[in-house]
């Protein structure tokens, strides 16, 4: 009988432990769907990039010190012309994900490495806080990335550019 109720009792114990331990299946899928997000970023995989990205409308602000971006949604088209003659290599740190409502994750993370054109990279540092939703199809889609600058406390002089949609 005793033996029975320890059973039990680790049955019962042993996935709210797990859970409590930020090790929930979603929390996990989110932090794969990161690093799959920034190696589509680093090849130019602009399908990957855009179908990552919820097909409902992204959020989105700039390290630059800009202001917040207009919820926008993004193609594959959109993100070639966007990012021509950019090149970048960045990796994801110290991801974090916590599971804040059912389908819904919030994670950040820094990411490091190098961005800038060819022949002109220079070192890139940033915090990134996102929010990843599970959608109607079944896959985890950032909602919303927001990155400030790991730099130190530098600082953005507005310019025109910053008011464009």
């Amino acid at each position: 009988m005793k033996t029975l109720l320890h059973c039990l009792l680790a049955a019962t114990l042993l996935p709210a432990l797990a859970l409590a331990d930020g090790h929930s299946p979603s929390e996990a899928l989110v932090k794969e769907a990161i690093e799959t997000y920034w190696d589509a970023r680093n090849s130019s995989d602009h399908e990957t990039v855009s179908a990552m990205e919820s097909q409902t409308g992204f959020f989105g602000t700039n390290s630059d010190g800009s202001f917040h971006k207009p919820k926008s949604t993004a193609s594959a088209e959109d993100w070639k012309k966007n990012m021509v003659g950019s090149k970048a290599n960045l990796r994801v740190v110290y991801p974090e994900a916590t599971e804040i409502a059912d389908g819904v994750v919030y994670a950040r993370y820094y990411a490091e490495g190098v961005v800038g054109t060819e022949g002109d990279v220079s070192p890139y540092r940033t915090r990134v806080t996102s929010v990843w939703v599970k959608e109607s199809d079944g896959e985890w889609r950032v909602k919303s990335m927001h990155f400030s600058a790991a730099n130190y406390g530098g600082i953005h002089k507005t310019q025109s550019s910053d008011f464009d949609d």
